[in-house]
């Protein structure tokens, strides 16, 4: 097992950093690394659950009194209570509440306590209503169906809160009953002996299962969980100006809740496949622009292609290859405001003819002809500067 890392390393702090500074340093790790904004990334999940074990101990100032003391020795063999790595997170599920208003991203504290196995879980809540879980789901759509916004038509996997029992686990005809060990709570006492004395902690009824029932005779249908698997077909509202990796959010329709709880909610992630010329940069475009050689020398107007048709831009005199130019709200527009849009940036290259007729030699070199001594000598400069 990898050697833990010092607490106060792991929040940014120093060692007698005040209880605001503690818990400013945790609120920047935790949103940083959350994992509804991190999903599948196990580095991000292993860093949350460090700082949040660090955070555990410097926010308690008893805890913290034995840690500067003993170090991580005051927590082995179950020291510090239940939970993850022998510590008691019962009371961070309310203090991730306080941070993020009780359901930051998509699930909150109960997610938060799900995830280290605490006893204020979802399974632990017992009888209280818990919130469902959310449902992840993706979808291909194209840059132009990216710009315009679009409705696309999905089959999503859900649960669904079984029939045949209401969601109550148990066969019809039959009730659950309240679990002897816990007396309903879904939750536990366990002592046990540390460096520091008998230790106190809550954890989940392992006769329950936190569930603070027991069946005795399952449901056929959903075999006593209570929900059952379902496909249906549904509409996804897809807004204009998304872009590849963002994701829709639609309130109330991801898995049942436990108990009387809402609904979690569906996540559509979108991938967006470019089917265009242009290049994307968050809401603006970029593409190059090819102008003739005469037309960069003169100056005049030029068709350009943007996202959603064509318009004329007039080109400066004298414009110089790799210039570039921008032509305002010609980009994507923006997904809370669709009526405004970024930018389109035209990269100019100056065509230069490899083939001329004779006539169009002999206009250069009359072209050429006019041109002063100290003209030639500036041409020739930079010819023999690009040989070098």
């Amino acid at each position: 097992m990898a050697e833990k890392r010092d607490y106060y390393e792991v929040l940014g702090i120093p060692k007698d950093a005040g209880e605001a500074q503690i818990k400013n340093a945790y609120r920047k790790l935790a949103k940083k690394y959350h994992p509804d904004h991190n999903p599948d990334d196990a580095d991000a999940e292993a860093k949350f659950k460090e700082a949040s074990e660090a955070y555990a101990i410097l926010s308690d100032a008893e805890k913290r009194k034995q840690y500067d003391r003993f170090g991580h020795a005051a927590f082995e063999n179950g020291g510090g209570g239940g939970g993850a790595g022998g510590f008691d997170f019962s009371n961070m599920g309310d203090i991730f509440s306080e941070f993020f208003g009780g359901g930051f991203g998509a699930s909150g504290a109960g997610w938060f306590n799900d995830m280290f196995g605490g006893g204020g879980g979802r399974r632990g809540a017992a009888n209280a209503a818990m919130r469902g879980d959310d449902v992840r789901v993706s979808t291909r759509i194209t840059m132009d169906e990216a710009f315009l916004g679009v409705t696309k038509q999905m089959r999503i996997n859900l649960k669904d809160t079984c029939a045949t029992c209401g969601g109550a686990g148990a066969k019809p005809g039959t009730t659950p009953e309240k679990c002897a060990k816990c007396d309903g709570t879904g939750q536990v006492v366990f002592t046990q002996q540390s460096i520091l004395g008998m230790m106190r902690s809550m954890g989940t009824c392992p006769d329950c299962h936190g569930t603070g029932k027991i069946i005795h005779e399952k449901c056929p249908d959903c075999h006593g969980n209570g929900q059952v698997s379902i496909s249906k077909n549904m509409n996804i509202d897809i807004p204009a100006g998304i872009d590849n990796g963002q994701y829709v959010r639609i309130q109330g329709e991801g898995n049942p809740g436990y108990n009387g709880g809402p609904k979690g909610d569906l996540l559509v992630g979108v991938n967006v496949v470019n089917n265009t010329e242009f290049e994307r940069d968050g809401y603006d475009l970029l593409k190059p622009l090819l102008i003739s050689y005469p037309r960069a020398v003169l100056g005049g107007e030029v068709r350009v292609k943007t996202i959603d048709g064509e318009i004329l831009y007039s080109v400066k005199p004298g414009s110089v290859s790799g210039t570039r130019v921008r032509i305002k709200g010609k980009g994507m527009p923006l997904v809370h405001n669709p009526k405004s849009r970024g930018d389109l940036y035209l990269d100019l290259i100056i065509e230069v003819p490899k083939k001329l007729t004779k006539e169009q030699k002999e206009a250069l070199e009359a072209y050429d002809m006019t041109l002063t001594g100290e003209e030639k000598l500036k041409n020739k400069e930079k010819k023999e500067k690009k040989k070098k």
